[in-house]
């Protein structure tokens, strides 16, 4: 069992910029793909980033709609992966989950049907 707990999410003006944390518990955290996801007020729950072993290193993963904006990095001795937001915009606002698979994922695995675990979510709200 993986237990997923994240923070950081808060109010924040557009164009501003935001980190988030997820803390993971597990003994393979190294070996876990991990990925972020967000769901907007309405709309269904969309990925976000993500983050893989492969075997020239971690890759990363991202929607065309953060690429360039967000980055997703991990710490393995702290098991933490994080989310640096950065010129935040009125549309990013949503809670935005943490979720891990016990799996290394590629470009097209990233899906909620792909992942293994989620966190409870934290909100992100950016007000324009």
């Amino acid at each position: 069992q993986v237990q997923l707990v994240e923070s950081g999410g808060s109010l924040v003006q557009a164009g501003g910029s935001l980190r988030l944390s997820c803390a993971a518990s597990g003994r393979s955290f190294s070996s876990y793909a991990m990925g972020w996801f967000r769901q907007a007020p309405g709309k269904e729950r969309e990925f976000v980033a993500g983050i893989s072993w492969s075997w020239t290193g971690y890759s990363t993963y991202y929607a065309d709609y953060v690429k360039g904006r967000f980055t997703i990095s991990r710490d393995n001795a702290k098991n933490t992966v994080y989310l640096q937001m950065n010129s935040l915009k009125s549309e990013d606002t949503a809670v935005y989950y943490c979720a891990a698979a016990l799996r290394t994922l590629d470009g097209s695995s990233w899906n909620l049907n792909g992942m293994d675990y989620w966190g409870k979510g934290t909100l992100v709200t950016v007000s324009s």
